[in-house]
């Protein structure tokens, strides 16, 4: 179990498009969006979850056409978002994003991301610590993972934040929510050219 938890913190503390995208969103619209939006990912990600558990993903995962639509549709989502947060609050009005990613962006994210069902699978179907009984075992993977997901989210959104409270001069800001938005592309272009 203890090996599950530590392998599950250092898989999410490590820079992704869930966190990167919260990061961004605090930085770019402030608190109250981004709690919106780890909310939207939360229900996103226990959707997912569920889909594992009751056999949905592998049979989606299996289609290979199917695979690359959801890629290519999680691909141009994080496009996307990563444009909203590299826009908000520029003064080039006729690109400016005023409206944040909420909690539907949120849940629509993990739903879509290839990515989520492939490590939700691994955490659920490897380390195992209650062979005997599958049913707590996967109940109990299914908290700690809330538990340590839902921190470590609002610790990217704090880090998201503190840029934004910093009262940055508003080419500084947008040269932050830039850089969020490269970040995220960049997850994206690895995402390109991982094997599949």
């Amino acid at each position: 179990m203890l090996t599950y938890a530590l392998a599950l913190f250092f898989l999410l503390i490590t820079p992704g498009p869930g966190v990167l995208s919260v990061a961004g969103v605090g930085s770019a619209f402030g608190p109250g969006p981004g709690t919106r939006y780890i909310a939207g990912i939360m229900v996103g990600t226990n959707l997912v979850a569920a889909a594992v558990v009751f056999g949905v993903a592998a049979s989606i995962m299996a289609n290979d056409h199917i695979r690359l639509i959801m890629l290519t549709a999680s691909l141009l989502y994080l496009a996307y978002l990563a444009f909203r947060i590299a826009f908000a609050g520029s003064t080039i009005t006729i690109i400016k994003a005023t409206k944040a990613p909420g909690f539907w962006a949120g849940v629509v994210l993990q739903i879509i991301n290839p990515k989520a069902y492939a490590i939700i699978t691994t955490l659920i179907t490897g380390f195992a610590f209650w062979p005997e009984n599958l049913a707590t075992e996967t109940v109990i993977k299914l908290l700690i993972f809330n538990s340590i997901s839902v921190p470590v989210h609002f610790a990217w959104l704090i880090i998201g934040i503190t840029f934004h409270r910093l009262n940055l001069k508003p080419d500084t800001q947008r040269r932050v929510n830039m850089l969020m938005a490269v970040s995220m592309l960049l997850v994206v272009g690895l995402a390109l050219i991982a094997p599949k």
